[in-house]
């Protein structure tokens, strides 16, 4: 693999010679193993930059082997924001993430928050990560949904023990298909969710996101998206989650299971969820890996699939840790600044 671009350093990119342009944005977009942390950091680098993380289970803190998140030497170089700030227990909605996201874009982009001190030059907020409804959330804003009800969503957890999520699955196909489209089947609580949205607002919830949403106002966005070649990127993926097995993802999941039994949300997402599986004597250690491999590729597709709606991406053809495709990306973003 190519050693990241090394480029002399440049001054603030937020210049006062700029008067009253607004702000600019960086957003790194591409589905998972694509090297968004490595491009993330290789600009961060080169502009001044402070990164916000856009992936929903790296927000949780003990969560480790199994979310990817930037090692521990990464977050001291560069300035990491909404990374192990969520307690195990708690449900971060899109919403909240895109408050929370929104008032960090603003305090770095004001300079309040830079880690290098009173004085020195505002910096380049990157958002980076591949949540594609909490990108969406905080670019283009929510519609304004009806409030959560644990009584029902309790009902719903229920039945879905019960009969599986596939019955779940069924209901938001008859109550709203485009969002049952849109939401995997075995993405319990945005399935939850949209079945809540539906019966409450008695509406369908794709008919609420049309209208008023709040979008993201007073910065210039420019995306930068990460489309390497797809049977690389499986290669890739299949790699990187038998490593997590390997560097101890079936241990980190039993404390995790010991200290918080079923209730973390982040033990369903990928990795985890096939770790507990063998766990519970379900599935010998190399089905679980292949499981846990199969289910990343699934969710790079449908990451894809996702992105390629987001409007006025750039297109780079190649990983994030490729010192050319860094360099295609230092080159779009100086001709913003």
């Amino acid at each position: 693999m190519e050693r990241p671009l090394t480029l002399p350093h440049v001054p603030n990119i937020v210049s006062d010679d700029l008067g009253e342009r607004e702000p600019l944005i960086l957003i790194v977009l591409g589905p998972t193993a694509s090297g968004k942390t490595a491009l993330s950091l290789a600009i961060a680098r080169r502009f001044h930059g402070e990164i916000v993380n856009c992936d929903s289970v790296a927000m949780y803190r003990e969560f480790e082997i199994g979310t990817a998140k930037p090692s521990t030497a990464e977050r001291s170089e560069v300035r990491h924001h909404l990374v192990d700030c969520v307690d195990p227990l708690a449900d971060v909605s899109a919403g909240e993430y895109a408050r929370q996201a929104r008032h960090v874009l603003r305090e770095i982009t004001r300079g309040e928050i830079t880690a290098r001190g009173p004085g020195r030059p505002r910096c380049l907020p990157i958002v980076s990560g591949g949540t594609g409804l909490y990108l969406r959330a905080l670019v283009q804003g929510l519609f304004p949904g009806p409030q959560r009800s644990e009584e029902l969503r309790n009902k719903l957890r229920s039945r879905s023990t019960k009969r599986g999520p596939e019955y779940l699955h069924r209901i938001l196909q008859r109550r709203d298909p485009s969002a049952a489209k849109r939401i995997h089947t075995n993405d319990l609580p945005k399935v939850i969710r949209a079945i809540e949205v539906c019966l409450a607002a008695r509406r369908p919830m794709t008919e609420l996101w049309q209208s008023g949403r709040d979008a993201l106002k007073g910065f210039r966005i420019l995306r930068l998206g990460l489309n390497p070649d797809r049977e690389v990127l499986y290669a890739r993926i299949n790699r990187r989650a038998a490593k997590m097995f390997d560097d101890g993802l079936i241990e980190e999941t039993k404390q995790l299971l010991e200290k918080y039994g079923d209730h973390a949300r982040p033990l369903s997402s990928l990795g985890y969820r096939q770790a507990i599986q063998f766990l519970r004597g379900e599935v010998s250690r190399e089905a679980a890996i292949a499981a846990a491999q199969q289910a990343h590729r699934n969710y790079a597709k449908r990451q894809m699939t996702w992105f390629r709606r987001e409007p006025q991406v750039r297109w780079l053809a190649g990983f994030g840790d490729d010192s050319a495709i860094q360099a295609q990306a230092i080159a779009a973003i100086e001709q913003e600044i």
